[in-house]
């Protein structure tokens, strides 16, 4: 049957895949070979796992994949050593016992390096939870910031209009005032009374006629 799971994938599926490409590591396997186990045991192709893989969990496993590839190198100077004897030893030849899967892990899973990972694994929790509480938090401030950006351009737009028209009531004053200044010129003798004046409905000074009595 064509393997065609869709679902996303779940926290056990990402630690079964992490957990078995770690052991093919250490084991000196290669990365496709792990995929295709993992590909097996979910239903899903080779293809996905590798992709999952690359995409989302490598990074979080850094330090246990280090681990793993000293484990490697360590494994197999232990084999050169055994072979290095061998050949030295006359060694009577008897048909090597068939080992387990497990028994093969069992040499290179300490304790450590099982709380090491436990320990990765929930670094990478409480950054994940870290990392969604900041964007939340930017966000808000984000859209707060707009707010207030709009508001302060409504204000400088009514500003604005407040400027403009009292400009415009000041240019009107000093017209006002100029007309006033030359309406208010004296005869040359001196003897005539300042003039009065009053403002009509239109905002324009008129000058008022003067009785000649005393």
């Amino acid at each position: 049957m064509a393997k065609v799971r869709q679902d996303a994938w779940s926290h056990e599926d990402d630690l079964l895949l992490a957990e078995t490409v770690l052991r093919h590591i250490r084991e000196g396997s290669t990365q496709l070979n792990a995929f295709e186990e993992v590909g097996d045991a979910l239903n899903r192709t080779s293809a996905a796992c590798g992709f999952r893989w690359n995409a989302e969990i490598r990074k979080k496993y850094v330090d246990a994949i280090e681990i793993a590839k000293r484990q490697r190198k360590e494994k197999k100077r232990a084999e050169q050593k055994a072979n290095k004897k061998q050949t030295r030893q006359p060694v009577i030849s008897l048909p090597a016992p068939q080992e387990s899967t497990i028994s093969n892990e069992e040499p290179v899973i300490t304790f450590d390096t099982v709380i090491q990972f436990l320990r990765q694994v929930q670094q990478n929790y409480h950054a994940s939870n870290q990392s969604k509480t900041q964007l939340d938090y930017m966000e808000k401030e984000n859209n707060k910031l707009k707010k207030q950006n709009e508001e302060l351009q409504k204000e400088l737009q009514r500003t604005k209009s407040q400027m403009a028209a009292i400009q415009e009531d000041y240019q009107v004053f000093i017209q006002i005032m100029d007309r006033a200044r030359k309406m208010t010129v004296l005869e040359d003798d001196g003897n005539t009374r300042a003039p009065m004046f009053r403002m009509d409905k239109n905002g324009n000074l008129e000058q008022l006629a003067q009785s000649s009595g005393q």
